[in-house]
């Protein structure tokens, strides 16, 4: 439109170049940021220490909502850390939990992968213990160092499903990495967990919500 105008009327061309300079340019509008995914604070008291986690309620709801049954009926209060498997010097995982006490243990959590929940292993990862998955409980572990080879592998072979990741240590992570250079027993446990008993195992001595 504004072409033919100017073959048209030449004085018209000169009115709407000065009328464009004159308008004020519109800034772009800026995407509104994405909403956070919801979480809720938990701390664990234990002998060495307190470790503060959010849980991730949003994105791994199932094992969420699970693990916050054991914290609320106080099921947690009194378990111990008993596993440390290192993996180099400063990196592997800490594992606690009930051991499958009979006492303690409620009926077990469906498994949620970690390509549902875009969770992954990172450094401070919580994550649940099982055997097959849909077994999980409320045994669980914290990784030091990124371990990604606990995430769900559909590409992969053998048990494909991976564990399920549903928080991380907010603070807290001087007390994972001390309990993860406990001592460990070389002929304590079971198959792959042989050698990675904690001599002392670690007391939990609560689990609350952060109000």
């Amino acid at each position: 439109m504004i072409f033919r105008t100017m073959l048209l009327a030449f004085a018209t061309l000169g009115a709407l170049s000065a009328s464009a300079q004159d308008a004020p340019s519109v800034p772009p509008v800026p995407a509104a940021p994405a909403a956070a995914a919801a979480t809720v604070s938990i701390v664990m008291t234990t002998s060495e220490g307190p470790i503060t986690f959010a849980l991730e309620k949003d994105r791994a709801p199932l094992t969420t909502a699970n693990f916050l049954r054991y914290v609320d009926q106080k099921r947690l209060d009194g378990v111990t850390f008993y596993r440390a498997m290192k993996l180099g010097a400063e990196a592997g995982l800490i594992q606690g939990g009930p051991q499958g006490d009979p006492k303690r243990i409620l009926k077990p959590v469906p498994h949620e992968p970690t390509t549902t929940t875009g969770l992954s292993h990172v450094d401070g990862t919580i994550s649940l213990a099982r055997f097959a998955p849909g077994t999980a409980t409320a045994d669980f572990f914290i990784t030091v160092g990124p371990v990604l080879s606990l995430d769900a592998n559909p590409a992969g072979t053998g048990d494909k499903a991976g564990f399920a990741a549903f928080g991380h240590v907010v603070e807290g992570m001087d007390v994972v990495k001390r309990i993860l250079t406990a001592p460990t027993s070389p002929t304590a446990g079971v198959g792959v967990m042989k050698g990675q008993m904690i001599v002392a195992p670690v007391k939990i001595l609560t689990v609350r919500r952060v109000k």
